[in-house]
C-alpha cells in the first residue's frame, strides 16, 4: 500500500512538473547529437560531432546551414564558447552560400565585442542587448522567438530583446556560426508559431 501510494504521489509531482524545454509538445529537434544530419557547412571551419555536442575550434568565419527553411518558430538553442568566442546564430538567412548581417538576422554570441551594443544576446543591427549577458565558459540556453516581423530573444530565461521590430527577412534557414575560439551547440530545437 506504501508503495502504491508513493507511486501515486510521485507520478502526479511529475505530471505537475513543467516539462523539459526540449520536450515540450511541438518541438522537434533539429540536431541527432550524433552526426550533422539536416545540415551543410559553409566555409571552413572544423564542425564535428563530439560528445553529443557539435564543436568548432578552429577555421575561419564558418557556418552550419539547416536544410530547411523556417519562418513564424520558436528556437531554443543550448550553447557553450569560450571567454573570447566569436560566434552567433543566424535566422531567416536569404542566403545559403554566403551568410552575413545584412541578408540575414545574427543573434549574437560575442562576450568580447569591441562594442558591446550588439555582444551576445543582441540582434546585430537590429536591436541592442538589455541587460548585457555573459555566456563563456558555461552552458547556456538562447530562446528565440520570430513571429511576422517581432522578435523576442530570452538567454537563461533572462530577457535580452524584448519586442523588436524588423520585417527585412521573412523566412530562411537557420545557421549556427563559428568565428572564433571553441564553440559547442548542444542541442537545437524548434517548433513553429
Amino acid at each position: 500500500m506504501n508503495n502504491r501510494r508513493t507511486f501515486i504521489f510521485g507520478t502526479a509531482a511529475a505530471l505537475l512538473l513543467p516539462a523539459p524545454a526540449f520536450a515540450r509538445p511541438g518541438f522537434r529537434r533539429l540536431f541527432n547529437r550524433r552526426c550533422l544530419d539536416g545540415w551543410t557547412t559553409v566555409g571552413d571551419a572544423n564542425w564535428r560531432v563530439e560528445r553529443g555536442a557539435i564543436i568548432a575550434d578552429r577555421g575561419g568565419i564558418s557556418f552550419l546551414v539547416s536544410r530547411e527553411s523556417f519562418r513564424d518558430f520558436e528556437l531554443r538553442v543550448e550553447f557553450r564558447v569560450s571567454p573570447e568566442a566569436n560566434s552567433g546564430i543566424f535566422i531567416r538567412c536569404q542566403d545559403r552560400a554566403a551568410i552575413s548581417v545584412a541578408n540575414s538576422y545574427e543573434i549574437n554570441i560575442f562576450d568580447t565585442r569591441p562594442d558591446p551594443t550588439y555582444a551576445t544576446g543582441a540582434i546585430v543591427n537590429v536591436a541592442p542587448v538589455s541587460p548585457a549577458v555573459r555566456a563563456g565558459d558555461r552552458w547556456n540556453l538562447m530562446t528565440i522567438r520570430a513571429r511576422g516581423d517581432r522578435f523576442d530573444v530570452a538567454m537563461n530565461g533572462r530577457t535580452t530583446v524584448a519586442g523588436a521590430r524588423d520585417a527585412t527577412h521573412r523566412e530562411g534557414p537557420i545557421a549556427l556560426q563559428y568565428g572564433a575560439g571553441i564553440v559547442r551547440f548542444r542541442k537545437v530545437g524548434l517548433r513553429p508559431l
